[in-house]
Protein backbone atom coordinates (compact mmCIF):
# COMPACT_ATOMS: atom_id res chain seq x y z
CA UNK A 1 0.00 0.00 0.00
CA UNK A 2 1.51 3.43 -0.95
CA UNK A 3 2.05 5.99 1.95
CA UNK A 4 -1.13 8.09 -0.27
CA UNK A 5 -3.41 5.10 0.24
CA UNK A 6 -2.39 4.66 4.00
CA UNK A 7 -2.86 8.45 4.80
CA UNK A 8 -6.13 8.28 3.12
CA UNK A 9 -7.87 5.31 5.12
CA UNK A 10 -6.17 6.63 8.65
CA UNK A 11 -8.05 10.34 7.72
CA UNK A 12 -11.27 8.20 6.54
CA UNK A 13 -11.14 6.29 10.02
CA UNK A 14 -10.50 8.84 11.85
CA UNK A 15 -13.13 11.46 10.43
CA UNK A 16 -15.62 8.94 9.54
CA UNK A 17 -15.56 10.74 6.12
CA UNK A 18 -16.01 8.60 3.18
CA UNK A 19 -14.81 10.77 0.32
CA UNK A 20 -11.85 12.14 1.59
CA UNK A 21 -12.03 14.98 -0.99
CA UNK A 22 -14.96 16.43 0.15
CA UNK A 23 -13.64 19.88 0.91
CA UNK A 24 -15.31 22.98 2.28
CA UNK A 25 -13.48 26.25 2.38
CA UNK A 26 -10.33 25.09 0.60
CA UNK A 27 -8.98 24.84 -2.83
CA UNK A 28 -9.28 21.90 -4.83
CA UNK A 29 -5.29 21.31 -4.65
CA UNK A 30 -4.82 21.89 -0.90
CA UNK A 31 -7.62 19.36 -0.69
CA UNK A 32 -6.47 16.55 -2.59
CA UNK A 33 -3.26 17.32 -0.51
CA UNK A 34 -5.91 17.32 2.89
CA UNK A 35 -5.59 13.70 3.98
CA UNK A 36 -1.61 13.47 4.51
CA UNK A 37 -1.71 17.33 5.80
CA UNK A 38 -4.54 15.86 8.57
CA UNK A 39 -1.72 13.61 9.82
CA UNK A 40 1.17 15.52 9.94
CA UNK A 41 -0.58 18.18 11.56
CA UNK A 42 -2.14 16.14 14.28
CA UNK A 43 1.30 14.58 14.93
CA UNK A 44 2.77 17.53 14.76
CA UNK A 45 -0.24 18.93 17.67
CA UNK A 46 0.26 15.63 19.54
CA UNK A 47 3.87 16.26 20.15
CA UNK A 48 3.59 19.82 21.15
CA UNK A 49 0.54 19.06 23.54
CA UNK A 50 2.42 16.47 24.76
CA UNK A 51 5.17 18.53 25.82
CA UNK A 52 2.86 21.30 26.81
CA UNK A 53 1.74 19.07 29.42
CA UNK A 54 4.95 17.87 31.18
CA UNK A 55 6.34 21.38 31.12
CA UNK A 56 3.04 22.81 32.47
CA UNK A 57 3.51 25.74 34.43
CA UNK A 58 0.38 25.40 37.00
CA UNK A 59 2.07 21.51 37.72
CA UNK A 60 5.93 20.94 36.73
CA UNK A 61 7.09 24.21 36.25
CA UNK A 62 6.21 25.35 39.68
CA UNK A 63 7.15 22.50 41.24
CA UNK A 64 10.82 22.81 39.50
CA UNK A 65 10.68 26.81 40.93
CA UNK A 66 10.02 25.13 44.66
CA UNK A 67 13.05 22.17 44.48
CA UNK A 68 15.24 24.71 42.96
CA UNK A 69 14.31 27.37 46.16
CA UNK A 70 13.66 30.29 43.79
CA UNK A 71 12.56 33.12 45.21
CA UNK A 72 8.34 32.78 45.84
CA UNK A 73 7.31 36.00 43.21
CA UNK A 74 8.74 33.25 40.58
CA UNK A 75 5.77 30.96 40.63
CA UNK A 76 3.05 33.65 40.70
CA UNK A 77 4.51 34.63 37.33
CA UNK A 78 4.53 31.06 35.32
CA UNK A 79 0.98 31.27 34.38
CA UNK A 80 0.51 35.00 33.54
CA UNK A 81 4.11 35.17 31.64
CA UNK A 82 3.37 31.70 29.89
CA UNK A 83 0.20 32.86 28.46
CA UNK A 84 0.36 36.59 27.98
CA UNK A 85 4.00 36.79 26.76
CA UNK A 86 2.42 34.52 23.46
CA UNK A 87 -0.78 36.30 22.93
CA UNK A 88 -0.10 40.49 23.87
CA UNK A 89 2.38 40.52 20.97
CA UNK A 90 0.20 38.90 18.31
CA UNK A 91 -0.87 41.43 16.49
CA UNK A 92 2.43 42.69 15.43
CA UNK A 93 3.30 39.22 15.07
CA UNK A 94 0.35 38.72 12.76
CA UNK A 95 1.54 41.80 10.50
CA UNK A 96 4.65 39.94 9.97
CA UNK A 97 3.10 36.59 9.34
CA UNK A 98 0.36 37.99 6.61
CA UNK A 99 3.69 39.16 4.27
CA UNK A 100 4.28 35.35 3.68
CA UNK A 101 2.63 33.52 1.01
CA UNK A 102 3.88 29.72 2.84
CA UNK A 103 3.60 30.14 6.70
CA UNK A 104 3.82 26.56 8.04
CA UNK A 105 7.81 27.37 8.23
CA UNK A 106 6.91 30.06 11.22
CA UNK A 107 5.56 27.53 12.97
CA UNK A 108 8.47 24.88 12.32
CA UNK A 109 10.99 27.70 13.61
CA UNK A 110 8.71 28.86 16.76
CA UNK A 111 8.44 24.79 17.55
CA UNK A 112 12.23 24.28 17.39
CA UNK A 113 13.06 27.45 19.88
CA UNK A 114 10.27 26.63 21.94
CA UNK A 115 12.71 23.01 22.44
CA UNK A 116 15.55 25.05 23.35
CA UNK A 117 13.87 26.94 26.12
CA UNK A 118 12.37 23.98 27.65
CA UNK A 119 15.42 22.22 27.61
CA UNK A 120 17.19 25.44 29.26
CA UNK A 121 14.34 24.76 32.06
CA UNK A 122 15.75 21.32 32.43
CA UNK A 123 19.00 22.68 32.93
CA UNK A 124 17.97 25.04 35.12
CA UNK A 125 16.52 22.26 37.32
CA UNK A 126 19.28 20.27 37.05
CA UNK A 127 21.96 22.76 38.00
CA UNK A 128 20.69 25.88 39.30
CA UNK A 129 19.66 26.77 42.67
CA UNK A 130 17.62 30.35 44.36
CA UNK A 131 17.46 33.59 42.94
CA UNK A 132 19.72 32.13 39.67
CA UNK A 133 17.53 29.34 39.10
CA UNK A 134 14.34 31.32 39.45
CA UNK A 135 15.24 34.47 36.78
CA UNK A 136 16.79 31.78 34.90
CA UNK A 137 12.81 30.19 34.74
CA UNK A 138 11.12 33.76 33.60
CA UNK A 139 13.26 34.36 31.13
CA UNK A 140 13.22 30.87 29.44
CA UNK A 141 9.59 31.39 29.78
CA UNK A 142 9.43 34.52 28.20
CA UNK A 143 11.32 33.11 25.05
CA UNK A 144 8.82 29.68 25.01
CA UNK A 145 6.25 32.56 25.54
CA UNK A 146 6.95 34.44 22.59
CA UNK A 147 8.09 31.78 20.26
CA UNK A 148 4.74 29.94 21.13
CA UNK A 149 2.87 33.28 20.07
CA UNK A 150 4.30 32.94 16.63
CA UNK A 151 3.14 29.54 16.63
CA UNK A 152 -0.40 30.36 17.24
CA UNK A 153 -0.81 32.43 14.99
CA UNK A 154 0.69 30.55 11.99
CA UNK A 155 -0.77 27.04 13.11
CA UNK A 156 -4.51 28.31 12.60
CA UNK A 157 -3.84 30.09 9.48
CA UNK A 158 -2.19 26.68 7.91
CA UNK A 159 -4.95 24.72 8.92
CA UNK A 160 -7.89 26.88 7.40
CA UNK A 161 -5.88 26.59 4.08
CA UNK A 162 -5.03 22.64 4.30
CA UNK A 163 -7.46 20.94 6.39
CA UNK A 164 -11.59 21.30 5.27
CA UNK A 165 -13.76 23.38 7.35
CA UNK A 166 -15.29 20.43 8.86
CA UNK A 167 -12.82 18.35 9.50
CA UNK A 168 -10.92 20.83 11.92
CA UNK A 169 -12.81 20.32 15.32
CA UNK A 170 -11.89 16.72 14.78
CA UNK A 171 -7.91 17.04 14.67
CA UNK A 172 -7.82 19.43 17.41
CA UNK A 173 -10.16 16.45 19.47
CA UNK A 174 -7.83 13.52 18.27
CA UNK A 175 -4.12 15.40 19.42
CA UNK A 176 -5.26 16.50 22.38
CA UNK A 177 -6.65 13.21 23.31
CA UNK A 178 -3.35 10.97 22.15
CA UNK A 179 -1.37 13.83 24.35
CA UNK A 180 -3.58 12.86 26.98
CA UNK A 181 -2.90 9.47 27.22
CA UNK A 182 0.66 9.64 27.57
CA UNK A 183 0.42 12.18 30.07
CA UNK A 184 -1.67 9.94 32.24
CA UNK A 185 1.83 8.18 32.51
CA UNK A 186 3.78 11.10 33.58
CA UNK A 187 0.88 11.28 35.96
CA UNK A 188 1.54 7.65 37.01
CA UNK A 189 5.40 8.37 37.33
CA UNK A 190 4.79 11.04 39.73
CA UNK A 191 3.15 9.36 42.08
CA UNK A 192 5.50 6.50 43.11
CA UNK A 193 8.14 6.84 45.83
CA UNK A 194 11.03 8.61 45.44
CA UNK A 195 14.37 8.81 47.57
CA UNK A 196 14.63 12.25 49.35
CA UNK A 197 16.68 15.07 46.58
CA UNK A 198 16.29 12.99 43.94
CA UNK A 199 12.96 15.81 42.05
CA UNK A 200 15.61 18.23 40.76
CA UNK A 201 17.23 15.34 38.30
CA UNK A 202 13.36 13.76 37.56
CA UNK A 203 11.98 17.60 36.44
CA UNK A 204 15.08 18.23 34.84
CA UNK A 205 14.84 14.88 32.34
CA UNK A 206 11.22 15.75 32.18
CA UNK A 207 12.04 18.63 30.40
CA UNK A 208 14.63 17.98 28.68
CA UNK A 209 12.38 15.09 27.29
CA UNK A 210 9.84 17.81 26.79
CA UNK A 211 12.47 20.00 24.80
CA UNK A 212 12.87 17.44 22.20
CA UNK A 213 8.89 16.75 21.64
CA UNK A 214 9.44 20.07 20.12
CA UNK A 215 11.96 19.10 18.06
CA UNK A 216 10.26 16.30 16.49
CA UNK A 217 7.10 18.33 16.29
CA UNK A 218 8.95 21.13 14.55
CA UNK A 219 9.93 17.95 11.64
CA UNK A 220 6.91 17.19 11.22
CA UNK A 221 5.05 19.92 10.67
CA UNK A 222 7.86 20.95 7.86
CA UNK A 223 6.49 18.31 5.51
CA UNK A 224 2.99 19.88 5.51
CA UNK A 225 2.15 20.31 1.87
CA UNK A 226 0.93 24.20 1.74
CA UNK A 227 -0.14 25.60 -1.05
CA UNK A 228 1.00 30.30 -1.55
CA UNK A 229 -1.94 31.91 0.34
CA UNK A 230 -3.04 36.01 0.35
CA UNK A 231 0.33 38.31 1.25
CA UNK A 232 -1.71 41.75 1.48
CA UNK A 233 -1.36 44.05 4.04
CA UNK A 234 2.25 43.20 5.64
CA UNK A 235 3.83 46.59 5.36
CA UNK A 236 4.03 48.80 8.32
CA UNK A 237 3.21 46.06 10.49
CA UNK A 238 3.16 47.87 13.63
CA UNK A 239 0.81 50.60 12.68
CA UNK A 240 -1.38 48.26 11.13
CA UNK A 241 -1.70 45.90 14.27
CA UNK A 242 -2.85 48.79 16.03
CA UNK A 243 -5.26 49.93 12.88
CA UNK A 244 -6.14 46.39 13.13
CA UNK A 245 -8.06 46.51 16.19
CA UNK A 246 -10.58 48.25 14.51
CA UNK A 247 -11.92 44.88 14.01
CA UNK A 248 -13.77 45.12 16.93
CA UNK A 249 -15.85 48.01 16.72
CA UNK A 250 -16.47 46.35 12.88
CA UNK A 251 -17.23 43.26 13.44
CA UNK A 252 -20.10 42.39 15.07
CA UNK A 253 -19.91 38.62 15.48
CA UNK A 254 -16.35 38.79 15.71
CA UNK A 255 -16.52 41.78 19.09
CA UNK A 256 -19.20 39.41 20.93
CA UNK A 257 -16.88 36.53 20.35
CA UNK A 258 -13.99 38.03 21.95
CA UNK A 259 -16.51 38.90 24.99
CA UNK A 260 -17.59 35.60 25.08
CA UNK A 261 -13.98 34.57 24.86
CA UNK A 262 -12.72 36.85 27.54
CA UNK A 263 -15.88 35.24 30.09
CA UNK A 264 -14.63 31.62 29.10
CA UNK A 265 -11.26 32.04 30.69
CA UNK A 266 -12.92 31.20 34.04
CA UNK A 267 -11.77 27.52 33.11
CA UNK A 268 -8.30 27.79 32.72
CA UNK A 269 -8.24 30.47 35.71
CA UNK A 270 -9.64 28.52 37.73
CA UNK A 271 -7.33 25.29 37.62
CA UNK A 272 -4.50 26.56 39.89
CA UNK A 273 -7.06 27.15 42.69
CA UNK A 274 -8.01 23.39 42.43
CA UNK A 275 -4.20 22.72 43.28
CA UNK A 276 -4.34 25.31 45.87
CA UNK A 277 -7.72 24.04 47.49
CA UNK A 278 -6.12 20.71 47.69
CA UNK A 279 -2.64 21.44 49.27
CA UNK A 280 -4.70 23.43 52.15
CA UNK A 281 -6.99 20.53 52.63
CA UNK A 282 -5.03 17.31 51.71
CA UNK A 283 -1.36 16.25 52.67
CA UNK A 284 1.18 13.94 50.92
CA UNK A 285 2.23 16.69 48.00
CA UNK A 286 3.77 14.74 45.57
CA UNK A 287 0.83 12.47 45.49
CA UNK A 288 -1.36 15.32 44.96
CA UNK A 289 0.93 16.84 41.75
CA UNK A 290 0.53 13.13 40.45
CA UNK A 291 -3.28 12.84 40.55
CA UNK A 292 -4.03 16.60 39.17
CA UNK A 293 -1.46 15.67 36.03
CA UNK A 294 -3.32 12.15 35.91
CA UNK A 295 -6.35 14.04 35.83
CA UNK A 296 -5.77 16.46 33.41
CA UNK A 297 -4.22 13.53 31.09
CA UNK A 298 -7.67 10.97 31.30
CA UNK A 299 -9.74 14.34 30.83
CA UNK A 300 -8.47 15.45 27.33
CA UNK A 301 -8.07 11.49 26.46
CA UNK A 302 -11.41 10.56 27.35
CA UNK A 303 -13.27 14.34 25.99
CA UNK A 304 -11.34 15.86 23.10
CA UNK A 305 -12.39 13.58 20.35
CA UNK A 306 -15.76 14.23 21.58
CA UNK A 307 -15.56 18.04 21.75
CA UNK A 308 -13.94 17.98 18.78
CA UNK A 309 -16.74 15.74 16.47
CA UNK A 310 -19.35 18.05 18.42
CA UNK A 311 -17.14 21.45 17.74
CA UNK A 312 -17.76 20.19 13.22
CA UNK A 313 -21.21 20.48 14.08
CA UNK A 314 -21.96 23.54 16.53
CA UNK A 315 -18.70 24.82 17.87
CA UNK A 316 -20.59 27.57 19.40
CA UNK A 317 -22.83 25.08 21.76
CA UNK A 318 -19.28 23.25 22.65
CA UNK A 319 -18.26 26.75 23.97
CA UNK A 320 -21.51 27.32 26.22
CA UNK A 321 -21.66 23.59 26.73
CA UNK A 322 -18.16 23.17 28.56
CA UNK A 323 -18.17 26.52 30.13
CA UNK A 324 -21.50 25.47 32.19
CA UNK A 325 -19.87 22.30 33.23
CA UNK A 326 -16.38 24.30 34.81
CA UNK A 327 -19.43 26.62 36.57
CA UNK A 328 -21.41 23.87 37.85
CA UNK A 329 -18.46 21.99 39.28
CA UNK A 330 -16.79 25.47 40.72
CA UNK A 331 -20.47 26.52 42.32
CA UNK A 332 -20.63 23.02 43.87
CA UNK A 333 -16.42 23.44 45.43
CA UNK A 334 -17.62 26.42 46.63
CA UNK A 335 -20.44 25.16 48.17
CA UNK A 336 -19.14 21.74 49.64
CA UNK A 337 -16.05 23.98 51.10
CA UNK A 338 -18.27 26.35 53.15
CA UNK A 339 -20.96 23.71 54.44
CA UNK A 340 -19.59 20.42 54.20
CA UNK A 341 -15.50 21.11 54.69
CA UNK A 342 -15.18 17.10 55.23
CA UNK A 343 -15.52 16.12 51.61
CA UNK A 344 -13.29 18.77 50.37
CA UNK A 345 -10.89 17.80 52.56
CA UNK A 346 -11.07 14.14 51.32
CA UNK A 347 -8.49 12.58 49.02
CA UNK A 348 -10.04 12.24 46.15
CA UNK A 349 -13.44 15.57 45.97
CA UNK A 350 -10.75 18.20 44.51
CA UNK A 351 -8.53 15.79 41.76
CA UNK A 352 -11.67 14.95 40.76
CA UNK A 353 -13.55 17.96 40.50
CA UNK A 354 -10.25 19.29 38.81
CA UNK A 355 -10.88 16.48 36.52
CA UNK A 356 -14.47 17.53 35.47
CA UNK A 357 -13.44 21.21 34.98
CA UNK A 358 -10.38 20.17 32.55
CA UNK A 359 -12.99 18.32 30.61
CA UNK A 360 -15.03 21.24 30.32
CA UNK A 361 -11.43 23.66 29.55
CA UNK A 362 -10.79 21.27 27.00
CA UNK A 363 -14.30 21.97 25.12
CA UNK A 364 -13.50 25.42 25.45
CA UNK A 365 -10.17 25.31 24.02
CA UNK A 366 -11.80 23.25 21.12
CA UNK A 367 -14.66 24.88 20.64
CA UNK A 368 -13.02 28.82 21.06
CA UNK A 369 -10.26 27.32 18.15
CA UNK A 370 -12.64 25.55 15.86
CA UNK A 371 -14.89 28.92 16.61
CA UNK A 372 -12.61 31.20 15.31
CA UNK A 373 -11.43 29.32 12.01
CA UNK A 374 -14.09 28.89 10.71
CA UNK A 375 -15.55 32.61 11.52
CA UNK A 376 -13.35 33.86 9.05
CA UNK A 377 -10.92 33.27 5.78
CA UNK A 378 -7.94 34.21 4.24
CA UNK A 379 -6.33 37.13 5.87
CA UNK A 380 -9.13 37.71 7.77
CA UNK A 381 -8.75 34.52 9.72
CA UNK A 382 -5.23 35.96 10.72
CA UNK A 383 -6.61 39.04 11.48
CA UNK A 384 -9.01 37.60 13.78
CA UNK A 385 -6.76 34.93 15.66
CA UNK A 386 -4.90 38.26 16.59
CA UNK A 387 -6.90 40.64 17.57
CA UNK A 388 -8.35 38.17 19.60
CA UNK A 389 -5.18 36.79 21.57
CA UNK A 390 -3.59 39.97 21.75
CA UNK A 391 -6.74 40.89 23.25
CA UNK A 392 -7.42 38.14 25.58
CA UNK A 393 -3.87 38.40 26.80
CA UNK A 394 -4.46 41.94 28.14
CA UNK A 395 -7.17 40.70 30.15
CA UNK A 396 -5.73 37.28 31.33
CA UNK A 397 -2.98 39.99 33.05
CA UNK A 398 -6.14 41.80 34.88
CA UNK A 399 -8.52 38.71 35.57
CA UNK A 400 -5.67 36.97 36.60
CA UNK A 401 -5.15 39.82 39.68
CA UNK A 402 -8.50 37.72 41.28
CA UNK A 403 -6.42 35.14 43.22
CA UNK A 404 -5.60 38.63 45.24
CA UNK A 405 -9.40 38.31 46.42
CA UNK A 406 -7.66 34.66 47.98
CA UNK A 407 -7.37 36.41 52.00
CA UNK A 408 -10.68 38.07 51.92
CA UNK A 409 -12.33 35.77 50.58
CA UNK A 410 -11.01 32.32 50.73
CA UNK A 411 -9.81 29.92 47.45
CA UNK A 412 -13.15 28.67 46.81
CA UNK A 413 -14.39 32.13 47.08
CA UNK A 414 -12.19 32.93 44.20
CA UNK A 415 -13.44 29.64 42.19
CA UNK A 416 -17.41 30.93 43.18
CA UNK A 417 -15.99 34.46 41.30
CA UNK A 418 -14.96 32.95 38.54
CA UNK A 419 -17.70 30.27 37.88
CA UNK A 420 -19.82 33.40 37.96
CA UNK A 421 -18.16 35.08 35.30
CA UNK A 422 -18.07 31.58 32.74
CA UNK A 423 -22.03 31.87 33.76
CA UNK A 424 -22.18 35.07 32.11
CA UNK A 425 -20.31 33.87 28.97
CA UNK A 426 -22.78 31.26 28.52
CA UNK A 427 -25.46 33.48 28.55
CA UNK A 428 -23.96 36.11 26.11
CA UNK A 429 -22.42 32.84 23.81
CA UNK A 430 -26.39 31.79 22.87
CA UNK A 431 -26.21 35.06 20.92
CA UNK A 432 -23.27 34.14 18.87
CA UNK A 433 -23.74 33.36 14.95
CA UNK A 434 -23.62 29.54 13.77
CA UNK A 435 -20.43 29.44 11.75
CA UNK A 436 -20.28 25.52 10.92
CA UNK A 437 -23.61 25.38 8.71
CA UNK A 438 -22.20 28.32 6.51
CA UNK A 439 -21.33 27.10 3.46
Amino acid sequence: METGDLARNIYVALTDEEDARACRDISDSACRESPQNFLLILLSNFLSKLGDAVANPKTTLAWVAGATGAPAFVVGFLVPIRESGSLIPQLAIASFIRRLPVRKWVWVAGSAVQALAVCGLGLVAWKLQGAAAGWAILALLVVFSLARGFCSVASKDVLGKTVPKNRRGQLTGWSASAAGLITIGVGVVLMLPRQQGEESALYGLMLGLAGCLWLLAAFSYSFVREYPGETEGGRNALGEAFSRLAILREDRAFRRFVIVRALLMCSALSAPFYVALAQQSVSSAHALLGLFILADGLANLLSAPVWGRFADRSSKWVMIAAVLVASGIGALTFLLDHFWHAVVATYWYVPLGYFFLAIAHSGVRVGRKTYVVDLAAGNRRTDYVSVSNTVIGVLLLLVGSVGALAPLISTSGVIAVLSLMGLLGAILGTSLPEVQQED
